[in-house]
């Protein structure tokens, strides 16, 4: 049980230092009790807020019964997924790899450098620049002192896979400015609930869900990022020490209160601030001039509802999915090991310790099972037919081809049991080792991940543009035709065409297609 602070509050302060769980916050002036940190003191004989208020204030919390008002609340940004698909989004390699980061945590290989801060880093532009990535353990942008030794690991740990996804949420919520180095965004805990899909979660209580927004609001804001990238071109050398890719300038509180005057928290809204990456990396008027890029890709709204539905269960199909964002932005023919795929879903930590056949049966069935996940979702892997054969492939791409009529089904497994081997046979000795060589030629995407291609729209809007001019109202296929001298009869024979099509189409029974309305054009001159 744990307990909400009443209007008889005199703010004395004398329980905000003897709280264990630091659940007792001072915000906007009132104090307040998050009922997700108050454990009732429990390893106290009595909880410490009553037996330091003078005012007997504290009572036990009750879950706030009824809707929340609406209260005036600052005005956010721009619903982002206005089709309700996808969205534009920053995909620099800042944004990759702090996606990274925060997806696989201590999976990667963190090190330890001359001031004894803990980083990881990872070698860019053909080992010519190197991005590195440090923690801290505070959102404030004045404050950028990485941690050290175990308490930078600890603070990996405690990252969450679902922070990607607010980290991807910022960074298409940036595109929409026009110079993001400068400008701010909004966002609001009913926007953030709407598009990880927490709007349908029942089994969660509000207060709940806003504890969670704001532990995810914030991580993606705790790391600092240093960048190295050799001149390309006209684009200068960019050179970036210990800057945040996020800052978190305002965690905005809407409160409301019950009939004791205890206060409940109803909503939350958050303001962001981009850091310096945007402008080297998202820069639209400096890629026009070549001194600086402005690179995106598109963030399908399915896939943060995916993630946060999978990442317990199949926290390696949410990492593939995740990294498959970035890769699939390079071109369908992008070719990716199994090894790679592992290490992006188990960590290299955990794949070079892998020697004896238990272990590989596990991670193999994990793998496959992953796989599989990534297929349901509409990510489909194309095996390559050389390396990754059929006899090696999961078991689930092999029963895809089943048909779902019961007698061709039966058939199709008479033919299978004819053979001399069969689908469901036990996979041949060394398939880790021919897995280990194996390739997928590329995934199969939803359309919602499809780049959109502008010499398609172009194409489309010239061909609409033909297929206006070349319009003819029955008045002047008629009004032509009588000019010329033409019956009916000589017009069917330039055209090709009956007389009786002729006469239809001059009383309007129905309207020539586009390419007989050319042959009429050519026909009465009109070209």
């Amino acid at each position: 049980m744990s307990y909400a602070i009443t209007k008889r509050c005199i703010q004395c302060d004398n329980c905000v230092p003897l709280c264990p769980t630091g659940a007792i916050k001072v915000l906007e002036g009132d104090y307040w009790i998050d009922p997700n940190l108050c454990n009732n003191c429990q390893d106290y004989v009595a909880p410490q807020c009553i037996v330091s208020c003078p005012v007997n204030s504290p009572v036990p919390w009750q879950a706030k019964k009824g809707r929340c008002k609406v209260d005036a609340r600052t005005v956010p940004s721009p619903d982002l997924f206005p089709d309700g698909k996808s969205h534009p989004f920053a995909s620099a390699i800042a944004v990759w790899e702090l996606c990274n980061v925060l997806a696989q945590r201590q999976s990667l290989f963190w090190e330890t450098d001359a001031s004894g801060e803990m980083h990881y880093q990872r070698q860019i532009n053909g080992g010519k620049g190197a991005i590195a990535f440090r923690v801290t353990d505070t959102v404030h942008s004045e404050s950028s002192d990485a941690l050290k030794g175990e308490k930078a690991l600890l603070a990996v740990e405690k990252f969450d896979i679902r922070a990607a996804c607010m980290h991807l949420i910022y960074a298409a919520y940036v595109t929409n400015l026009d110079k993001p180095w400068e400008e701010e965004f909004i966002i609001s805990d009913r926007q953030i609930e709407d598009y990880l899909g927490l709007d349908k979660r029942k089994d969660l209580s509000k207060s709940t869900k806003l504890s969670f927004i704001k532990e995810l609001a914030q991580q993606p804001c705790r790391l600092v990022a240093c960048i190295n990238s050799p001149q390309q071109g006209k684009i200068k050398e960019i050179c970036l020490k210990k800057s945040r890719l996020w800052h978190l300038l305002d965690i905005h509180h809407h409160f409301q209160e019950d009939e004791l005057g205890c206060k409940h928290l109803v909503g939350l809204t958050f303001k962001i601030k981009a850091g310096e990456w945007v402008q080297y990396f998202l820069n639209r008027q400096g890629c026009k001039e070549r001194r600086a890029f402005y690179q995106y890709g598109t963030l399908p709204k399915a896939l943060l509802s995916a993630v946060i539905s999978i990442w317990q269960q199949h926290e390696g199909a949410a990492r593939m999915m995740l990294w498959l964002l970035f890769k699939t932005k390079m071109g369908r023919e992008q070719r990716v090991t199994v090894p790679t795929l592992m290490r992006i879903a188990y960590g290299d930590r955990r794949l070079s310790k892998i020697s004896i056949q238990p272990e590989r049966q596990r991670l193999l069935k994990a793998f496959e099972s992953d796989l599989e996940v990534l297929n349901h979702y509409g990510l489909k892997p194309i095996f390559d037919p050389v390396t990754y054969p059929v006899e090696i492939q999961p078991l689930w791409a092999k029963l895809v081809d089943i048909p779902e009529d019961a007698e061709a089904a039966l058939e199709f497994w008479i033919n299978d049991g004819s053979h001399s081997t069969r689908l469901t046979d036990a996979a041949p000795r060394g398939k880790w080792n021919r897995l280990m060589n194996a390739r997928i030629l590329y995934f199969e995407l939803p359309p919602e991940w499809a780049q959109p291609t502008k010499s398609k729209k172009q194409h489309t809007h010239q061909k609409t543009q033909r297929k206006r001019q070349a319009t003819l109202s029955t008045e002047y296929i008629l009004e032509a035709r009588k000019k010329l001298g033409l019956s009916q009869r000589d017009l069917a024979q330039l055209t090709g065409k009956s007389q009786s099509w002729i006469r239809d189409i001059e009383n309007g029974r129905f309207q020539a297609k586009w390419e007989d309305q050319m042959l009429l054009r050519n026909a009465l001159g009109m070209n």
